[in-house]
């Protein structure tokens, strides 16, 4: 970097010194930079355990909010959806951004964090340089954009095989990233949190049909009938798209009975959700497949029970899959899983919430993902360098 183009990009805000020949400069890609977000919250953390291995980290993303916890080798770049911009304004934005980072920054390897929109944006700026692309997706859906920036990427990394919809030429299976720390057991009683409530079953995830909330609503319903008065809370929001949907749920709720037995939470900052484990006597996630669900994983990292539908979990709940594995949809099979684990011993229930949470933070730790994806990411910009 000379010194005229160092002064350029200094006035973008930078002050990091000069680029050693070991080091990493990753350029990364997410949708939201902000640890309040109820849904991508968690992306904070990513980027704060990557900046631990990583020179620097230029992060380019739809929008900024609470990003002050970033260490200083990091910096957020927003294209403005915080500030209302619309498509064509964050368009602009993109590329004005982007250009004086790639020619100034001395960029080493691109990392995009589930918006393949900007790996398609980028792809000719980032190929016509060198700067090789590794891309997170964990969706089975596979619109059209995902097949372009898959085309586009030098590497395609997930959770596990089932989470990605599309071509497996590049995929590399590296687990999810669960903080540890912040997901143990006990933690949110220690910092003065609510009781643990014997009762609760709890569901975090957005309001969505994909999610579908309603069977636990009538599985609930089932439990009641026999006399147990069990309850629960959905945590998260619907997204707009959704809205359709979340309203059609309350007035489910209505016509069965179930307004005094559930709860509607709404969106929390991911810091929170914490605070909903301990309280929980169970964590229910209802999709039928896909990604192994971080709000499942982080349930069991919290020291519960996570009841799932999806059969990808069956390699992860090891000899527990039969009480906590449902038949997705049934509602009966449900409400039959859920009665028979209330009813389990304390001995039996204490191995299988310490068995479970091993497993978190064997597989799927924050620090861990940290190392096997800092790995993948400087073994593509030592190819580019070589």
């Amino acid at each position: 970097m000379t010194a005229s183009s160092g002064r350029r990009f200094a006035s973008l805000g930078g002050t990091f010194g000069p680029h050693r020949r070991d080091a990493v400069n990753v350029l990364l890609f997410n949708p939201a930079t902000d640890a309040l977000d109820p849904n991508l919250g968690f992306a904070v953390g990513w980027i704060e355990a990557l900046a631990k291995r990583a020179s620097r980290i230029e992060v380019v993303t739809m929008r900024r909010g609470d990003a002050a916890r970033l260490p200083g080798n990091v910096r957020v770049h927003s294209l403005g959806k915080e500030n209302g911009f619309g498509e064509p304004r964050r368009l602009i934005e993109f590329y004005r951004l982007l250009l004086p980072i790639l020619r100034h920054g001395e960029i080493d390897v691109c990392f995009s964090h589930m918006i393949p929109l900007f790996v398609a944006l980028a792809a000719p700026l980032l190929k016509a340089r060198g700067v090789p692309i590794v891309m997170w997706h964990a969706h089975r859906a596979a619109p059209p954009l995902l097949r372009i920036a898959h085309r586009a990427a030098d590497r395609v990394v997930t959770t596990s095989m089932s989470s990605y919809g599309w071509r497996k030429d590049k995929l590399t299976c590296i687990g999810q990233g669960i903080d540890a720390e912040l997901f143990r057991p006990g933690a949110p009683d220690k910092a003065g949190g609510p009781p643990e409530d014997a009762r609760l079953l709890v569901s975090v995830g957005r309001l969505s049909p994909i999610k579908d909330q309603t069977t636990l609503i009538r599985a609930v319903q089932l439990l009641r009938r026999r006399g147990l008065p069990f309850r629960c809370a959905f945590v998260g929001e619907s997204p707009e798209r959704d809205c359709a949907y979340a309203e059609e749920l309350r007035r489910e709720t209505a016509r069965l009975g179930m307004e005094g037995a559930v709860q509607w939470a709404g969106g929390t900052p991911h810091h929170e959700t914490p605070q909903w484990m301990a309280r929980a006597f169970a964590h229910v996630n209802l999709c039928p497949n896909g990604a192994l669900d971080k709000a499942a994983l982080e349930a069991m990292a919290c020291g519960k029970p996570s009841l799932v539908a999806n059969d990808g979990f069956c390699e992860m709940l090891g000899p527990w899959a039969e009480d906590l594995l449902f038949r997705h949809g049934d509602p009966h099979d449900l409400a039959m899983r859920i009665e028979r684990l209330s009813q389990r011993e304390d001995a039996r229930m204490q191995a299988m919430t310490s068995d479970l949470r091993r497993s978190v933070v064997e597989r799927h730790s924050l620090e861990g993902l940290a190392e096997r994806l800092m790995a993948i990411l400087r073994e593509a910009a030592e190819g580019r360098k070589g």
